[in-house]
């Protein structure tokens, strides 16, 4: 456990000096294509993070939540698949209605999306 929180901490203090921008996603068709698998999960309580759609690549800055989906993979920074099950998915999400209920539910995964 401890481990992983040194290494998590190194990872967010690496991704935060190089100002790493992670949430433009590309959904892939193909879960060996992707990044990450996701599941969508109907209840926020059982989310790692909540995530809010932007309809604007700008507002897509930091790791709070706020995704971009991009037309290409190219300009995407992380490929995401979206599971049928829960238990297949790296990260369990919830999309939310309101941007400032975004953010992350589980600290622990927040690397995932350096």
């Amino acid at each position: 456990m401890q481990k992983s929180f040194i290494l998590m901490l190194f990872c967010l203090l690496f991704a935060s000096s190089f100002g790493v921008k992670a949430q433009k996603v590309y959904s892939c068709n193909n879960r060996y294509d992707a990044d990450i698998k996701v599941f969508v999960v109907e209840n926020r309580y059982d989310a790692d993070l909540l995530v809010y759609k932007v309809n604007n690549a700008y507002d897509a800055e930091g790791n709070k939540g706020l995704w971009y989906f991009c037309k290409n993979k190219y300009d995407a920074k992380k490929s995401i698949w979206f599971a049928d099950n829960k238990y297949d998915a790296d990260l369990l999400i919830c999309f939310v209605e309101n941007r400032y209920d975004a953010g992350w539910r589980e600290k622990e995964k927040m690397h995932l999306l350096y």
